[in-house]
C-alpha cells in the first residue's frame, strides 16, 4: 500500500471541520514550488499587475528566507471558491496542519461582516478579477508604452493604502452644485413669508452655486485622483480604479489579522486533536509545528519585543471560547475587526498572563512603561489605523489646478517619512499634471510644506 499524502486527508479534515461547526466556501488546494509561493506572497495575488516595486519586495523576502527569518507554509485567498497555495516543500504533518488552518481562514472570511462587505463590492472571484486587471494593464503597455504605464502605476501603488472603506467602492462623483437650504416654516410669520411669491428673480429662474471640490476633506485619494485629475486619460483612470479595487479586497485581511490568524490557529489545533484518522507520528509532528507557529515570539530569540499575531489571537480565542462558549465566539468572529477584538476582549488578566507590556527605547535603554490596559490596546492597534498609512486628505483644488493635501497629524498621531513623502508627491504630480502641495508639521510642531514640482 502506498504511503498516504496530505491530499488523502483534505476531504476528511473538511468533513470534520463542518461537523465541528465551521461553514466555508469550497477551497481549492494546490501545492506549488517555494519560489512561486514567494512571488504570490510578494504580489499579494497569483497574477497581478506588473511593477518594479514587487521585485524589490521579492528580493527582501528572498534575503529574509536565506537568513532563516522567514518561511511560507501557505498563502490563502478568500473567495468563492477560496484558493490555498501550499509550499511543495512542506511535509505531511505541515500540510495536514495547514489544511486545517486554511479551513479556519475560510470560515472566518465567509462569515465576518467586514470580509462580506468588501468581497460583495469587489468580487468573490478575486484571483480571476486580478488577472483581468493584469491583462488590462498589459494591453495599456502595448498601446501606451511601458514608461507611461509605469508612471501611472508608480502613483497608484504609492497611494494604494489611501482608500476609504466607509464609502462604497463604486461611489458617485460629488454633486456639481450646492443644494439650496430649505427654510422650515415653524411659526405663523415664517409660514406667511414662505408663501409669498418671489419677486427678485425672473419667473422660472433658479440660482445655482457650484460646489467646491472637494466639498469636504477627502481621504480616498485613489478615487479622488481618478475622478478629478485635470488631464487624466481614461486608461490612466482605469489603472487607478483597478488598484483601488484590489485595496478594498486586501483591507479586511489587514484589519482582522490578529483575529483571523488566531481563529485559524485555534481551529487547526482543535481539528488536529479530534482528527483520530491522522497517523500518530504525523500528529506529533503537526503539534510541534503548531507550537512553533503560536509561540509568543515570532523569532528564535527567547526575549523579544515584537508581537506574534498568531500567538495573541490564538490565546484570546481560547479564553473567549472558555468564557463565552462557541456561540459567543462565533458572534465575535462575525461582528468584530481587530479594533473591537483587542479593545473588548484583551483583558488585564490575559495581558499579564501573556506578559504583554509597553516599553520605551532610548539611548540603548529599554524601559517598561506603566501597565495601562487602554494604552496597551492602542499601542497594539496603532499600526493598523488608516490601513497602516499616514492620514492624508485632499483639502482643496486651487483655481490654477494646484492640489492641496493635508496630513492630519493630530488624528494620525505619527509623523511622516519626509523622503518617502517627497517621492510620493513626485509620483502623484506626474499624473495630476499640476503642482501638488502637502502640509504637515515638523518635529518641533511647526508647519511644514512639501511641494512638487
Amino acid at each position: 500500500m502506498s504511503e498516504a499524502t496530505w491530499q488523502d486527508y483534505v476531504q476528511r479534515i473538511e468533513e470534520l471541520a463542518t461537523r465541528s461547526g465551521l461553514s466555508f466556501h469550497r477551497v481549492e488546494f494546490e501545492a506549488v514550488p517555494d519560489s512561486f509561493m514567494m512571488e504570490i506572497a510578494v504580489y499579494g495575488l497569483p497574477v497581478r499587475m506588473p511593477h518594479w516595486s514587487f521585485g524589490l519586495r521579492y528580493i527582501y523576502q528572498l534575503i529574509q528566507r536565506h537568513m532563516g527569518h522567514s518561511r511560507l507554509f501557505e498563502v490563502v485567498f478568500p473567495g468563492n471558491p477560496g484558493h490555498a497555495y501550499l509550499a511543495s516543500g512542506n511535509g505531511l504533518a505541515e500540510n495536514v496542519l495547514v489544511t486545517a488552518h486554511v479551513l479556519g481562514h475560510a470560515d472566518f472570511s465567509r462569515n465576518n461582516l467586514l470580509f462580506q462587505r468588501c468581497q460583495r463590492q469587489v468580487s468573490e472571484h478575486i484571483v480571476e478579477h486580478a488577472a483581468n486587471h493584469a491583462r488590462q494593464i498589459q494591453q495599456a503597455i502595448e498601446t501606451q508604452g511601458m514608461e507611461r504605464v509605469e508612471t501611472v502605476l508608480d502613483a497608484a501603488l504609492a497611494l494604494e493604502q489611501h482608500i476609504d472603506v466607509d464609502q462604497e467602492l463604486r461611489r458617485p462623483r460629488y454633486p456639481q452644485y450646492i443644494e439650496a437650504v430649505k427654510v422650515i416654516a415653524d411659526d405663523q410669520f415664517r409660514k406667511r413669508f414662505a408663501a409669498l411669491e418671489p419677486t427678485a428673480a425672473p419667473a422660472g429662474a433658479e440660482i445655482k452655486k457650484r460646489a467646491p471640490v472637494p466639498p469636504h476633506p477627502e481621504r480616498d485619494l485613489l478615487w479622488f485622483v481618478a475622478q478629478y485629475a485635470p488631464e487624466m486619460e481614461s486608461w490612466e483612470r482605469d489603472i487607478f480604479l483597478a488598484v483601488r479595487e484590489e485595496s478594498f479586497y486586501f483591507y479586511p485581511v489587514f484589519a482582522t489579522q490578529i483575529m483571523n490568524e488566531g481563529w485559524a490557529s485555534y481551529w487547526h489545533a482543535r481539528l488536529l486533536r479530534e482528527a483520530d484518522f491522522i497517523p500518530q507520528q504525523a500528529y506529533l509532528d503537526a503539534v510541534k509545528c503548531h507550537s512553533d507557529v503560536v509561540r509568543p515570539v515570532a523569532a528564535d530569540s527567547q526575549v523579544a519585543l515584537g508581537l506574534n499575531p498568531y500567538h495573541l489571537g490564538f490565546s484570546m480565542w481560547e479564553k473567549i471560547v472558555e468564557e463565552e462558549g462557541m456561540d459567543g465566539a462565533l458572534a465575535i468572529r462575525a461582528q468584530d475587526d481587530d479594533f473591537g477584538f483587542i479593545r473588548n476582549h484583551l483583558t488585564r488578566e490575559l495581558a499579564d498572563e501573556l506578559e504583554l507590556f509597553r516599553y520605551s527605547a532610548r539611548d540603548g535603554q529599554i524601559r517598561v512603561l506603566e501597565p495601562d490596559l487602554n494604552a496597551l490596546h492602542e499601542a497594539i492597534l496603532a499600526p493598523k489605523y488608516n490601513f497602516g498609512a499616514p492620514t492624508v486628505v485632499a483639502q482643496h483644488i486651487r483655481a490654477d489646478g494646484t492640489l492641496e493635501l493635508v496630513h492630519d497629524h493630530t488624528l494620525d498621531g505619527r509623523g511622516l517619512d519626509l523622503e518617502r513623502s517627497r517621492r510620493v508627491l513626485d509620483y502623484l504630480q506626474r499624473v495630476w499634471r499640476r503642482p501638488v502641495l502637502l502640509t504637515t508639521v515638523n518635529q518641533a510642531g511647526l508647519v511644514l510644506e512639501l511641494t512638487a514640482p
